[in-house]
């Protein structure tokens, strides 16, 4: 079978997601509404086995971390804090025409052309042209406004129910005031121009204008319609003729001028909210990440959970982002969820004045916790988390070919940030993000005692026990750097440079006894993109055999067993024989209590398995007749088809359950 391109894979998936009940647009029956998605039946088991694991990979499974769960709006301060009030925002311009903002790192200045229209269009020129909208599929993902255009053109176009005259005059009041400010393809303008035209019955009284992406000219109009579709799931949407390339030249449509976006400008992308009935109102914000709770209750944590540094805090969670531009399917979405670890770890100058040195990263030669040892310092720890996360992703499914490292350079980093991995997976749309892993230094607890007035350093007693030992020229060097470091911080965050210096030297004492602000090591990850990862590295086409032996397509999302939605399929061979169904029954109540299970009796067993294939079920399990003993030698024995390989095994019933549990976890 010849391999798809990137884009059809891409419509081919998310094809697949709608209709097998992975992931469905969010208020679809209403239009959508852009960047928000909600999960179906198999979508929300993924996910939830997902999270599971990362929680027991990264929680149950160690001794140094525990969890939280913070709650999604919190005092407003910690956003002031973190900086997110002040600078967490993407730079953007606006359309002088269409008013539509657009980030301005994905456009030029000078972004488009504008047309304007001033002649009339009859349905009958059209119709004979042969320029006709004939399908729209239902994974459309605009916003409500040109998904109700689009399903008005399409109804104009090839009407279930042609409109009468009052009917097309009261829409075209409804629909002109909303078509104008709508930033279009040309083939999309030309089309809403149609459907504008045969709405006033040919009338060309109202002449308007409608703006047109640069990049986009009306020449190429076919190819960048069809671009727009494909990436939205739209297949087959235009039939082409004469009387279109006679109306892209047509004199009527003609560019005006080139538009110049408005100057760029910061755009904060929290949610806004308000908290309270008083007026006016507490501005409150729905977080844009889980992490900042986990700085806000750090001593509570350590103190409750009697741990000691190094140790880390896990949390998932939802977060929410006001993107001006969500794309590529779930990737950029204006709702998601995380999941963030902040491993606290000492700073290197008490980890030397414990350990007598810093261990540095090339030294490390293996990722396993049990040969930490104390001399550890940010670097090691960086490079052991980076391992430790590849390390999960191979666990469930995503080879390590699959992923890339890429250590971003200095000009690149946050300006507290001493390091940064981005795990990149390769989506059929480019690679691009999934995990970062940043060595964050003592930014964000020394952020929240400064705006809080509480402490956030810790004691600790072997520190001051190992300072008392050291001699004077190191006490001097330690001092120093650390003085150094926190003098830098305080500078940058705009302290006064005479009391920066004051509060500086406060820190710096405090290292003989015992004191500091404890750095911290984040890897966080995205859990949509993850699924969309494991969606993307999952889906396959091959051939497979029909009842007949005949060999035909055959889609199947290989999803590693422990990931997988649906673990095993249980299907009686024949629905209307009692016995079987019985037997069947028996099996999927066997194991139901510890893993999911699908019941199918409908339809011939071919097909069957072909619907656990595409919802990637990697185990079936068929109860025929020889399961009630026609061959007595395979009585309380069933089938076992692996869905990879489509090899089929007997099985004792009675083996099943540790057979299955062996592969699947």
């Amino acid at each position: 079978m010849p391999e798809a391109t990137t884009s059809d894979r891409m419509e081919k998936i998310v094809s697949l997601c709608k209709r097998r009940g992975f992931i469905f647009q969010s208020s679809e029956i209403y239009g959508g509404i852009n960047g928000f998605w909600d999960y179906g039946p198999l979508g929300a088991e993924l996910k939830r086995n997902v999270k599971a694991l990362w929680w027991r990979d990264m929680v149950h499974m160690r001794d140094d971390v525990v969890g939280l769960e913070a709650t999604i709006i919190m005092h407003p301060q910690i956003w002031k804090a973190s900086g997110h009030v002040d600078t967490f925002a993407d730079m953007m311009r606006e359309c002088p025409l269409t008013k539509k903002r657009v980030r301005t790192d994905q456009v030029e200045p000078l972004s488009g052309t504008a047309f304007s229209y001033v002649g009339s269009i009859s349905k009958q020129s059209f119709d004979t042209g042969g320029l006709l909208w004939t399908k729209l599929l239902e994974n459309e993902s605009e916003d409500v406004r040109r998904s109700s255009l689009l399903e008005l053109a399409a109804q104009i176009l090839n009407p279930k129910k042609p409109l009468n005259e009052e009917e097309q005059k009261s829409t075209a009041e409804q629909k002109v005031a909303e078509i104008k400010g709508i930033q279009l393809n040309p083939l999309q303008a030309l089309s809403l121009l149609q459907v504008i035209q045969i709405l006033r019955a040919g009338s060309s009284s109202d002449p308007f204008t409608i703006l047109i992406p640069a990049g986009k000219p009306p020449e190429s109009a076919r190819k960048a319609a069809l671009e727009f579709y494909q990436q939205r799931g739209i297949a087959e949407p235009i039939v082409f003729g004469e009387q279109f390339n006679k109306l892209e030249n047509s004199t009527d449509f003609h560019p005006e001028s080139r538009v110049r976006l408005s100057e760029a400008r910061p755009f904060n992308l929290m949610f806004k909210t308000y908290v309270g009935a008083s007026e006016p109102a507490e501005v409150a914000y729905l977080r844009p990440e889980t992490a900042q709770a986990i700085f806000a209750q750090f001593k509570n944590v350590l103190e409750t959970s009697r741990h000691k540094v190094p140790f880390g805090i896990a949390q998932m969670g939802k977060a929410f982002r006001n993107e001006v531009t969500p794309r590529n399917f779930t990737f950029r979405s204006r709702e998601f969820e995380q999941m963030e670890l902040e491993y606290f770890i000492k700073p290197d100058e008490a980890v030397e004045a414990i350990a007598g040195r810093v261990t540095a990263a090339a030294e490390l030669v293996t990722r396993h916790s049990s040969l930490v040892t104390s001399s550890w310092g940010w670097e090691a720890w960086h490079k052991y988390w980076v391992e430790e996360r590849i390390r999960f992703y191979e666990s469930i499914g995503l080879p390590r070919t699959t992923l890339e490292e890429y250590w971003q350079k200095p000009e690149e980093l946050a300006h507290y940030a001493r390091a940064t991995v981005d795990l990149l997976f390769k989506f059929p749309f480019g690679t691009q993000e999934l995990e970062g892993i940043a060595a964050r230094s003592d930014f964000d607890l020394s952020q929240h005692e400064r705006f809080s007035g509480k402490p956030m350093g810790v004691f600790d007693e072997e520190l001051r026990a190992a300072w008392g030992t050291l001699d004077e020229t190191k006490k001097k060097e330690l001092w120093q750097r650390y003085y150094d470091a926190r003098l830098n911080y305080l500078t940058k965050t705009g302290v006064e440079q005479a009391k920066a210096e004051k509060e500086a030297k406060e820190d710096a004492d405090g290292l003989a006894r015992g004191q500091y602000i404890p750095h911290v090591i984040e890897p966080s990850a995205g859990v949509d993109r993850l699924i969309l990862a494991l969606i993307c590295h999952a889906y396959s086409e091959d051939q497979a055999p029909d009842e007949k032996g005949k060999m035909e397509a055959r889609v199947v999302m290989r999803f590693h067993p422990r990931v997988a939605p649906i673990k095993v399929a249980v299907f009686p061979l024949l629905k209307n024989k009692p016995d079987l169904v019985k037997k069947a029954q028996e099996v999927r109540d066997l194991l139901r209590p510890h893993m999911t299970v699908f019941y199918d009796d409908t339809g011939a067993i071919g097909r069957r398995y072909r619907r656990q294939d595409e919802a990637g079920t990697p185990f079936g399990i068929t109860i025929d007749f020889d399961t009630l003993g026609e061959k007595p030698e395979l009585k309380e024995t069933v089938t076992l088809r692996d869905r990879d390989t489509m090899q089929q095994v007997r099985v004792q019933i009675g083996e099943l359950l540790p057979l299955l549990l062996e592969k699947v976890r």
